[in-house]
């Protein structure tokens, strides 16, 4: 087999897993159909574009995500260096400029050596090459049929949401003030609300009109990103309990704590963009322009982009993959990226980056590398192919599934902080040892 492999899917998983390929000396064709043929959530053509939030979440070792970050950044992760080199700031969070990201991603894909970026659609999963299909979430209607065939397990899906984006300079800044949860900076924007305002706020948003969807689309919703109508209906006090809570945030004008508040969030390195987090939405665009008004300080806000909410598909991958998101069936293709069932941006890129080093390994003649569920990006590998889960739904990763500690730590966040050290550690030994 010659060192030359295809990647089907320019995402983050798909530019992830190219990369990690090349790096090794294989040459690389990365198929990615836009910009000549767009799907229903993406708006460019570049690599790599960020379609729902502009967060890569919590960037502290007591959080798993920001584990697997630094995970990442240690395995030399296309994707970990755009964020560091475009973030912008978010508190604790990793947030980015979305634009720069994935322009950033895209000049570095392009200029590498060992990659040919080819922006045409492949129908068909090729036959007798090494192939990495990283196609996402919103696969193409000819692909996912392909995969299927291939495949000859059943699809699963479920249904995604992005939130709504508003203009800086159109926000009411006399009701509006800085600040990150617990005296953290001022990294976001905060609307705090009197009850009287979140009644009325939440009585119109439970009866407000949302887009139809049909009967199985309604019991498809991912309960890691719920529409925010759909959370609101499940008690009138359940959004405080969530992205509306306001525990952490003085406001200045009554030095007290609000009822509610809604935060918004730096979605561009100017300042001049901020998503409204949490509020990934199915409601019709007009709803959503009358009901996110009632919010003090959104009162005349510029919509720059509404929320959406589109289909994201995923594979029974405990019947499929192997803990190398490789085909149990066959050995010389790869899965990558949310297709797989990992849920998140940073997920994703890591399931790419695992496919891409043990793909590369194969076609190197060594033997592939288990990151083993003691560390986060191994444990996500092996969710995704455990044949005893009977039920299987997409994973965020999270300190449950991985390896515990052999010894009781009863501070949560130092006993966080205690797995990450050691996977930390793991990782290290793991690339001393195969360098």
């Amino acid at each position: 087999m010659k060192n030359e492999a295809i990647v089907i899917g320019g995402g983050l998983a798909g530019s992830e897993a190219a990369w990690q390929l090349a790096n090794r000396g294989i040459h690389v064709k990365l198929y990615e159909m836009r910009p000549s043929k767009k799907t229903p959530a993406h708006h460019t053509g570049n690599l790599a574009e960020l379609v729902c939030s502009n967060s890569l979440r919590s960037d502290r070792l007591e959080n798993a995500v920001g584990l697997l970050k630094e995970e990442m950044r240690k395995l030399g992760s296309l994707i970990m260096e755009s964020a560091d080199k475009n973030r912008v700031p978010a508190g604790g969070a990793l947030a980015v400029d979305r634009h720069a990201f994935s322009q950033y991603i895209t000049g570095k894909i392009s200029a590498h050596p060992n990659i040919t970026l080819i922006n045409q659609e492949i129908d068909e999963i090729p036959e007798g090459y090494p192939v990495i299909i990283a196609t996402g979430p919103l696969s193409s209607s000819s692909i996912s049929k392909a995969i299927k065939n291939m495949i000859d397990v059943e699809y699963l899906y479920f249904y995604d949401a992005a939130a709504p984006i508003v203009s800086y300079d159109s926000l009411d800044h006399t009701k509006v003030f800085k600040a990150s949860r617990y005296g953290r900076g001022d990294d976001y924007i905060n609307c705090p609300m009197t009850q009287e305002e979140y009644e009325l706020f939440w009585n119109e948003l439970i009866n407000a009109e949302g887009v139809i969807l049909k009967e199985f689309e309604r019991s498809s919703v991912f309960e890691g990103c719920m529409p925010i109508e759909v959370m609101a209906r499940r008690g009138m006090d359940t959004l405080r309990f969530g992205p509306l809570k306001p525990v952490g945030l003085l406001d200045p004008r009554t030095g007290k704590q609000p009822y509610a508040v809604v935060q918004l969030r730096q979605d561009d390195t100017n300042a001049s963009i901020y998503n409204i987090v949490g509020f990934q939405t199915n409601l019709k665009f007009g709803e959503q322009k009358r009901v996110f008004s009632l919010i003090p300080g959104l009162e005349g806000a510029v919509f720059i982009r509404y929320g959406v909410m589109h289909r994201n598909t995923f594979i029974n991958s405990p019947k499929t993959l192997n803990c190398f998101y490789q085909m149990r069936s066959n050995p010389f293709v790869y899965f990558a990226g949310q297709i797989t069932g990992v849920e998140g941006y940073v997920e994703s890129a890591s399931s790419g980056l695992v496919a891409g080093i043990n793909l590369a390994r194969q076609l190197l003649n060594k033997s592939p590398i288990d990151f083993t569920n003691f560390t986060a990006i191994g444990a996500l590998c092996h969710y995704i192919s455990d044949e005893r889960i009977k039920n299987f739904q997409p994973m965020n990763v999270n300190f449950g599934i991985m390896e515990p500690l052999e010894y009781r730590v009863k501070n949560k966040q130092d006993k966080n902080r205690k797995i990450s050290e050691r996977s930390l550690k793991i990782i290290e030994d793991m690339i001393d040892c195969n360098d």
